[in-house]
């Protein structure tokens, strides 16, 4: 370590001796970067020295210091100490994702371009020579592969004109001024880490088939000159609202990523549930038939008879891999005329398609506007009228950017919306967290990290099915 450490000081030493003899200005730096000195151009054997002469010039990103998002979320979770240093599955061990961390703001199908057109250079040291005797010649850029691994010290280097990407061309085109203030209207809670957004029924958080709009193209709108783009932290059935997290940084993501991770690991182990609580509300056509209980049944995928749709349906006793363990938690709010009734759900795991699987096969109370695992429910679906009572200003409609609506929607409709609404989740402070993380202190103590909870209001199509059916009930 001693060897390295000399030879990177020589280098770096270097390095500034060659930039002040350069004649020509530098170019400007790319956010989070720095403008290496001047190196001669790699053979194609991969090797290139350090020299005043040369012509190229590289981006030097930061020293690699690796930090396990795994053990992070683990050391958050159990809110004790340490976690985050060192290697693991979960660190930014190889060459590309290091590049990812750090240069956030350029795309990932460009990162694998310059891998895979050698352009990712790392520094060369040959380690059986003393600091005291180490030459030019020995110090070297070397090409990287995207899967190599790195050790703490070691330093990429990529091509200067990357720096004309460091604006995200996805921030480019977005200048509706509308739009950007609809976005910003939807958040809940905003620090150096996460933002938390109340998402709309009908906004799309990934983009697909038929998608033009959708949060994670538009993730960019919620910052203001940044490089770094937000990114998904989980997320939201399309026509499903609510609470919706998303990460500032990469490292805050990796984190929260990890977190959701440890939560099914735990519910599944002990059946208990710690750091990250949520709870969502629901109307279903129906009545349980006990007022509170824990669900327990593995969904599977099955692919429908046109051969190209897929579900997902409760699959017991089965151990295959396509079979995934689910628990849910539930609790009436209150049971309804005409049938319905009012749900409290707590997903302990998070797997897709989750609430509405339970509450349709479990349950036998199909979610209200679920027409994909309530298709048959709805059948003889009968709207309920609207009462005189009802506010004259939750039956307008109206239009939202990207093609969204407000109004209508409600159990009054021939055709309701999906009423499943995330109100509430409870996560760790993680931006405190990562500022105790990339502290200089090695052991992290998270026994006092504070607690965040955040309360998405119910949509105004559930807001509307409420009124209705207490004013039936009257």
């Amino acid at each position: 370590m001693a060897t390295r450490a000399a030879a990177l000081l020589f280098f770096r030493r270097r390095a500034a001796a060659a930039a002040a003899a350069a004649t020509k200005p530098q170019q400007p730096r790319a956010a989070g970067l720095t403008t290496a000195a001047r190196h001669d151009a790699v053979d194609s054997g991969g090797g290139g020295r350090c020299g005043e002469g040369s012509k190229n010039r590289w981006v030097e990103l930061p020293p690699f210091a690796p930090l396990d998002a795994n053990a992070a979320a683990r050391a958050i979770s159990g809110g004790g100490g340490g976690g985050g240093g060192g290697g693991g599955a979960g660190s930014d061990a190889t060459a590309v994702r290091w590049v990812r961390r750090c240069c956030p703001n350029l795309p990932a199908s460009l990162v694998q371009k310059l891998f895979r057109q050698r352009k990712v250079k790392k520094n060369f040291v040959n380690a059986d020579t003393s600091s005291t005797d180490a030459s030019p010649e020995q110090l070297r850029l070397r090409r990287v592969s995207a899967k190599d691994e790195l050790v703490p010290g070691d330093i990429l280097f990529l091509p200067v004109n990357i720096q004309e990407s460091s604006i995200p061309e996805k921030t480019k085109k977005f200048g509706n001024g509308k739009e950007r203030d609809f976005l910003r209207s939807l958040e809940i809670h905003k620090d150096k880490a996460i933002i938390v957004i109340n998402k709309p029924p009908g906004m799309a958080v990934q983009g697909g088939v038929g998608i033009k709009n959708s949060l994670d193209i538009l993730a960019p709108m919620f910052e203001d000159n940044s490089s770094d783009v937000p990114r998904l932290v989980h997320r939201l059935d399309r026509d499903c609202s609510g609470v919706l997290v998303l990460g500032r940084t990469q490292l805050s993501t990796s984190i929260m990523h990890a977190i959701f991770r440890e939560k099914t690991a735990d519910a599944l182990a002990d059946g208990t549930q710690q750091v990250l609580q949520r709870k969502y509300v629901a109307l279903v056509i129906g009545r349980p038939r006990h007022p509170k209980g824990l669900l327990s049944a593995p969904l599977a995928k099955v692919v429908l008879d046109d051969g190209k749709s897929e579900r997902l349906t409760v699959r017991a006793g089965s151990n295959t891999a396509s079979v995934q363990d689910a628990l849910t938690e539930y609790r009436v709010i209150e049971s309804c005329a005409e049938g319905y009734t009012w749900l409290e759900l707590f997903p302990r795991t998070g797997r897709k398609h989750q609430l509405r699987v339970h509450c349709a096969e479990v349950l036998g109370t199909p979610i209200v506007g679920d027409y994909k695992y309530g298709r048959q429910a709805h059948q003889n679906w009968t709207p309920l009228p609207i009462p005189r009572t009802i506010d004259a200003e939750m039956l307008k409609k109206r239009k939202l950017p990207f093609g969204l609506a407000q109004g209508g929607g409600s159990i009054a409709e021939e055709e309701p919306q999906l009423h499943l609404h995330c109100k509430q989740m409870i996560l760790p402070d993680i931006s405190t967290a990562l500022q105790r993380l990339q502290s200089s202190d090695t052991n992290h103590d998270f026994a006092d990290l504070e607690k965040l909870s955040f309360v998405a209001p119910l949509p105004l199509h559930m807001r509307l099915s409420w009124e209705i059916l207490k004013a039936v009930s009257k």
